[in-house]
């Protein structure tokens, strides 16, 4: 039986990621220029009072697409991330890895993808998340992501 259920799970997983990759999901950009993206968030994020949540992977990555599926298809995640952070998608792939400005994050990579660096409208790296400890089962858990994502936010770490 639970050779069955594996074999189930990884043709599910399989179909699923040809799913994405039929529908051309590109949501990192090995073209960019990242720090010049960076940027832009960072001021955007300034006039609106909130923090840049910066998401680290690539198209190449299904936990990566498999994330960001999960944001856009839970309405509470969403509603989350776009009242709280400016979202920044930063390519690492074979294309380009965008050696220098991970450097200044701290070498984010090093955990695996996805990965999360939170940083403040100045561009302070404020913390790092290793995306496997918000995972559950065979996904990401819609809590265990929503209480990362409402704990550093800007009125999370205001002290007043």
């Amino acid at each position: 039986m639970g050779l069955i259920k594996s074999f189930l799970f990884i043709l599910l997983n399989t179909a699923c990621i040809v799913s994405l990759s039929a529908q051309n999901v590109s949501i990192y950009h090995p073209e960019a220029d990242a720090q010049k993206e960076l940027s832009v968030a960072l001021t955007k994020a300034q006039n609106e009072g909130k923090h840049v949540f910066v998401q680290i992977g690539g198209n190449w990555c299904s936990w990566c697409l498999a994330f960001e599926k999960k944001i856009n298809e839970t309405e509470e995640l969403k509603t989350i991330l776009n009242n709280n952070y400016i979202v920044f998608h930063l390519n690492y792939s074979k294309e380009n890895r965008n050696e220098l400005l991970l450097k200044t994050l701290g070498y984010p990579q090093r955990f695996g993808f996805p990965v999360f660096v939170i940083l403040d409208a100045q561009g302070h790296r404020l913390h790092t998340q290793n995306s496997s400890y918000l995972e559950e089962g065979k996904g990401h858990s819609t809590q265990k992501v929503k209480e990362f994502l409402l704990h550093w936010t800007w009125l999370a770490l205001n002290p007043q």
